[in-house]
């Protein structure tokens, strides 16, 4: 790729990341915005008056030990596709 054209896509990433943060500087969730679907469709469930009929197992003690084990749960999952894929990747290989 010639030099320009590669200026020109990363001020173009720049613009793409920084437009967000300056169009909602000062906004948070408590406003609506960055409001995941699982509160919106939580929201939704609990406004139609529903009770659930059965309570979790177990409740992680704090939101951060939810977000570790979050982040545990994907970095597995990203494990195994990666195994996978390199395995296959691998087979198409003249040794």
């Amino acid at each position: 790729m010639e030099r320009s054209t590669l200026i020109i896509l990363a001020v173009v990433c720049i613009v793409i990341f920084i437009a967000p943060l300056v169009m909602f500087s000062g906004h948070g969730e408590d406003d609506g915005y960055f409001g995941g679907a699982d509160d919106a469709a939580g929201e939704a469930v609990e406004s139609t008056g529903f009770e659930p009929w059965f309570s979790s197992i177990w409740e992680p003690p704090s939101g951060e030990i939810e977000s570790l084990l979050f982040a545990l749960q994907a970095a597995i999952g990203a494990i195994i596709i990666g195994y996978f894929f390199g395995y296959w990747r691998g087979q198409g290989k003249d040794e």
